[in-house]
């Protein structure tokens, strides 16, 4: 399952264009946790991309949460962002 989350985020942020994309499953860091309770992963994007030039890191945020809007809660409970402009 997990395998399959993880290329659905992928699919998804492939819209921003990422020259890299690092998307890592922390759910077994969170066992006992509410949200994981359901089976609902937690993760941890880090990307880079040329659409995130000039924006502050709340927009880019922005711009990942709404690719990833109807995931969320279920089957992702949460996700941890680090999104980079490109140089």
């Amino acid at each position: 399952m997990t395998t399959e989350r993880v290329a659905l985020l992928r699919e998804r942020l492939a819209a921003l264009d990422p020259t890299e994309l690092e998307i890592i499953d922390e759910s077994h860091l969170h066992i006992g946790h509410a949200g994981s309770r359901d089976g609902a992963g937690h993760f941890r994007v880090r990307i880079t991309s040329p659409k995130f030039e000039g924006l502050r890191p709340v927009a880019r945020h922005r711009l990942v949460y709404d690719l990833v809007d109807d995931l969320m809660p279920h089957p992702i409970h949460a996700l941890a962002i680090d999104a980079r402009a490109s140089n």
